[in-house]
């Protein structure tokens, strides 16, 4: 089964903000990320907000998938948490629903603990609003149908046309 594409409200994306920003200050984490499995930054919070979230992105969706992989090997559907220990910073990465991956970077202000607790909070929390989205888009997919249906190729060869 294919998945459907994450279409999200201004009024989503806001709530999502606000818990990672509250998560960014309850435990004490240098950046906060919410990615898709597909490896689509969906948002950030937190000091860490120059770095290349692209990329960062793109590598935590992939480590997930390679894991993935690794659970399988031993009989596992999958591992929903990962922990990556730095000299200086520490890399949470927690499984949230069917698709979303919150990523926690911290360092010695905070502890392993403090953000595993804060994490099953705010990852619960966003289970929720990801839901919300997904039944929100199979409801309008089913009274509307597909937001592109209506458009033929006529149309995109006069909207690239000279």
């Amino acid at each position: 089964m294919m998945e459907s594409q994450l279409v999200m409200q201004q009024e989503d994306f806001d709530r999502v903000l606000a818990i990672i920003q509250k998560l960014v200050r309850d435990a004490n984490a240098k950046g906060i990320f919410v990615v898709d499995k597909a490896g689509q930054l969906i948002a950030e919070a937190g000091e860490m907000l120059g770095i290349d979230s692209t990329s960062l992105a793109s590598l935590t969706a992939g480590c997930v998938a390679a894991t993935g992989g690794l659970a399988k090997i031993v009989g596992e559907e999958e591992f929903p948490i990962h922990f990556h220990q730095g000299q200086s910073d520490n890399l949470h990465m927690t499984l949230v629903g069917d698709r979303m991956i919150l990523v926690v970077i911290f360092d010695e202000r905070s502890s392993l603990g403090l953000v595993r607790l804060r994490v099953k909070k705010a990852g619960n929390e966003l289970a929720k609003i990801f839901e919300e989205i997904r039944k929100k888009a199979e409801t309008e997919v089913q009274t509307q149908g597909s937001p592109f249906a209506e458009i033929t190729d006529d149309d995109i060869d006069n909207l690239f046309s000279d």
